[in-house]
């Protein structure tokens, strides 16, 4: 049975829809606004120009922008594939012209899927999947936030005070709270340990003592100020305060994503997995949608993780592997990341990475392929609902 392909490049006020029949011959081709009204009426034209044909739906983003239109799409029993925008931009270099418009992306999307059968359908996923994505998503922005103001931190203190640069770890609290107060070796200096120890501990800054003498020690060697010294100060003391509050702020959604992500079915098999906590364990929910019923096998999961290395073989040339290049990078960090916990404290976990070692594998492939079994292993716990142990029971004898 012929269908229609209908392709969407989403944007922020309007998307812009193209629909393809089976022969890749363009249908409909209209740019319309981000609103409710202007989108139920693409959906309903492009439906009767399917005339009873099936119709599946390829957009570029599977949430954000175009967020109410793929929940329309959804709730009007459509089949909605995701593109992801960089394939679209490798796929774009092979169709004619130069030009980028949003009617020449939309076509490049509608096409694609019509012509692919590898891309992934997009599902509504329940409340807390939704939530998780949402909560996680924006606790990475935070993290991302606080390292570009910590790397700032950093160059804008080394251009004035390089020795307490190298004394002191900005990403702790503790130098955070000094650099709000003191920032220049003469003010420290004029301090001392005993009144800085003081002033630190009034803060409960812990080991109050030995921050102290740390910053005394770097002031006492250097004695030279710098040219716009007053300036670079009072920027230091509003970068070490804009990191506190970011640090403040990722605490309060540290606290909303435990307590989300505790209250969903799933949460207490994913905890006990070694090296997965309540943040890991968010983020993987929230990349398989709270469940892992669209995928098939192990296999496909890893797949679509990037924990599966991809064949690149030619000729004469077989068992040539690589990382895949589609893949999803949250999903791969939460299996490598734990993974690499889980050396430390799981000794089945060890024991499969010191084999791997002694095949003669780098530390990087070992915990790769740790990463990868541990997807089969989290499989299965999903599927017979049942949580992780470190050693199986022992079997009964009849």
């Amino acid at each position: 049975m012929s269908r229609i392909w209908a392709g969407i490049d989403g944007g922020k006020g309007h998307h812009h829809g193209l629909a393809l029949d089976a022969d890749g011959k363009t249908l409909l081709s209209r740019r319309v606004a981000n609103d409710e009204p202007e989108l139920l009426k693409l959906i309903g034209d492009v439906l009767d120009l399917a005339g009873g044909r099936q119709v599946t739906w390829a957009i570029d983003m599977s949430g954000g922008e175009p967020a109410l239109l793929l929940a329309l799409l959804l709730s009007h029993g459509q089949e909605v594939l995701y593109l992801p925008g960089r394939l679209v931009n490798r796929a774009s270099d092979g169709y004619r012209g130069e030009g980028k418009t949003d009617a020449r992306d939309a076509y490049v999307i509608a096409d694609q899927a019509r012509m692919r059968r590898d891309l992934r359908p997009i599902r509504p996923g329940d409340e807390a999947a939704v939530e998780l994505k949402l909560l996680t998503g924006r606790r990475s922005d935070l993290v991302e936030d606080r390292t570009r103001v910590v790397n700032r931190l950093r160059g804008t203190l080394l251009s004035m005070f390089p020795a307490l640069e190298r004394a002191v770890d900005v990403t702790n609290t503790g130098p955070l709270r000094l650099l709000t107060g003191y920032q220049t070796p003469a003010a420290i200096r004029r301090t001392g340990t005993a009144r800085l120890t003081k002033w630190l501990a009034n803060r409960k800054v812990r080991n109050a003592r030995t921050l102290a003498e740390a910053a005394v020690e770097a002031a006492e060697r250097q004695h030279t100020a710098i040219p716009g010294e007053k300036t670079i100060a009072k920027l230091v003391h509003t970068l070490a305060e804009e990191v506190m509050a970011l640090n403040e702020q990722i605490r309060e959604i540290d606290k909303l994503i435990e307590g989300r992500f505790r209250e969903h079915e799933l949460a207490d098999i994913v905890l006990s997995v070694p090296g997965i906590g309540a943040t890991l364990g968010a983020e993987f929910l929230a990349a398989v949608g709270g469940s892992l019923d669209d995928f098939s096998s192990p296999d496909a999961l890893a797949a679509f993780a990037g924990v599966a290395p991809a064949p690149r073989d030619s000729g004469k040339v077989s068992g040539n592997l690589h990382r895949p290049i589609v893949y999803h990078r949250r999903l791969q960090r939460v299996f490598y990341t734990s993974a690499l916990v889980s050396i430390q404290f799981d000794p089945n976990s060890r024991k499969f990475y010191d084999r791997k070692r002694a095949e003669g594998k780098k530390h990087v492939q070992a915990v790769l392929a740790l990463a990868r079994r541990r997807v089969n292993v989290i499989w299965a716990l999903i599927r017979d609902r049942r949580s992780y142990e470190v050693a199986p029971p022992l079997t009964a004898v009849a």
